[in-house]
């Protein structure tokens, strides 16, 4: 379908325009493809509500560029026609423009999709709640399960790619290097956004039909995406420019490197995000976006029923950040139970204390040495309480610290670990600070020792 240009025209198209059956309102945002605009119904009578105009010059381009933008276009039609899905952008028209007195703009393509309110990179800067993170994130695997169940690579998965509707509603975007699937893979343009592109391509062979691209690409920027939701935007891998983190990808991905995620992405997310970002295509394929989706449902559903221990968790999470940020972590811990001779207090329990070593399920701390605060673990003050910030004894733990256990409480408030074990049991544990004994609480999700320990007389003021 053609339209007419006014030869008036500006350098943006201006507002008030009409293109086919719209009226173009504002310039929205811009990509390398072209411009995007706000536009509303032309027709009288037509039902109210906005679209978003994507604006794709072809005029003055070499011929090979031309031909990449109309191939780009194709590609977003022919996905809009063949593979619609709540979690996509819907494709309601394509437009090419008529404007012979603005050759610039002459032949240009004009794709019509519905709007959205703004993209999941406008939300990151401010930081985005475990919940909400994790809706958002689910919402990206439905999208990105249906495109490859339906034989489609979205090859371009990124924030700014990632919609956000005025209902909340998550929506996938920009298909221009979606590539369909023949067998295992399929072949696109040597290009996409350096950023979010899996280690293989840095190294990818150009044939004659492009490179090669297989859905597990798009399984390594969900890794990338899932780390920027929880880290405020921060980019994973190390680096002033794209190259420069490009380099750092291979360096990780040559085992030369460490995957070091920012502190605030949740153990969950943390380990489903390492598992997106498996260094070869072979191990990445394991985890297909379907069956990340049905992991993050298996959570969510697990959570539902126990809302106040989710709470509680998230608590928990929110104390121990809470304390390193205020600085208020007390002597070093050690414990009573690795010193010989170390005598039990007769009227805290019938028999001796036992000795119980700390588990940390997240298995990045499980070998570290170095005690680092990102790996630490908070014991409770008072186990019936909240876990909040206020609750959270000043002393940490770490993976493998033996601790001095002289009796257990059954019914504390429940706790739910990394891996989503639950419980309701706590110890009391000793440590040590200064000249002094003091009491906490461990959770007993945090150890693997189940002691024969007397029951705890219920808990008062805390000591």
């Amino acid at each position: 379908m053609n339209t007419s240009w006014d030869s008036d025209h500006t350098e943006l198209l201006p507002r008030g325009h009409r293109v086919g059956d719209w009226v173009v309102a504002e310039p929205i945002g811009a990509g390398g493809w072209g411009t995007v605009y706000a536009a509303r119904p032309a027709r009288e009578g037509a039902e109210p509500g906005e679209v978003a105009l994507k604006v794709m010059p072809t005029a003055g381009l070499a011929p090979r560029q031309a031909r990449n933008v109309a191939e780009s276009a194709r590609r977003e039609v022919e996905l809009g026609r063949r593979a619609g899905h709540p979690r996509l952008v819907r494709l309601l028209d394509s437009v090419v423009l008529g404007a012979p007195d603005h050759p610039s703009l002459d032949g240009a393509i004009v794709l019509v999709m519905e709007r959205a309110a703004h993209s999941l990179r406008d939300l990151l800067g401010a930081g985005v709640g475990e919940a909400e993170g994790g809706r958002l994130i689910a919402g990206i695997c439905e999208g990105l399960a249906h495109l490859h169940r339906s034989g489609w690579v979205h090859a371009d998965l990124k924030p700014e790619n990632v919609l956000i509707g005025a209902d909340g509603s998550v929506k996938l975007s920009d298909f221009g290097l979606a590539t369909e699937l023949t067998g295992t893979h399929g072949h696109a343009p040597p290009m996409g956004t350096l950023d979010y592109l899996p280690p293989e391509r840095w190294k990818a062979p150009l044939g004659e039909l492009g490179v090669q691209v297989r859905p597990s690409a798009d399984i390594w920027a969900l890794g990338i995406v899932i780390h920027e939701v929880f880290s405020c935007g921060v980019p994973l891998f190390p680096g002033a420019t794209p190259m420069a983190r490009g380099a750092a990808v291979q360096e990780y991905a040559a085992g030369r490197a460490p995957l070091r995620m920012d502190g605030g992405v949740p153990a969950f997310w943390r380990e489903l995000a390492a598992d997106c970002l498996a260094p070869a295509h072979a191990a990445r394929a394991a985890h297909t976006a379907e069956s990340l989706l049905a992991r993050i449902t298996a959570r969510q559903e697990g959570d539902a029923p126990v809302g106040r221990a989710v709470r509680l968790r998230r608590w928990a999470r929110a104390g121990l950040f809470a304390v390193a940020a205020c600085g208020a972590v007390g002597a070093a811990v050690w414990s009573y139970a690795g010193r010989a001779g170390a005598p039990a207090s007769p009227q805290d329990s019938d028999g001796g204390p036992a000795r119980v070593r700390v588990f940390n399920a997240e298995r990045a701390c499980q070998d570290r040495a170095d005690r680092d605060r990102q790996c630490s673990l908070g014991l409770a003050v008072d186990p019936v309480r909240p876990y909040t910030a206020e609750n959270v004894a000043p002393a940490r733990v770490w993976h493998g610290d033996p601790l001095e256990a002289d009796c257990q409480l059954a019914h504390g408030e429940a706790v739910i670990d990394e891996s989503g074990l639950r419980s309701t049991l706590w110890f009391r544990v000793r440590l040590a600070d200064g000249d002094a004994r003091v009491r906490a609480w461990l959770p007993a999700v945090r150890t693997k020792d189940r002691p024969a320990l007397p029951r705890c007389p219920a808990p008062t003021a805390a000591r």
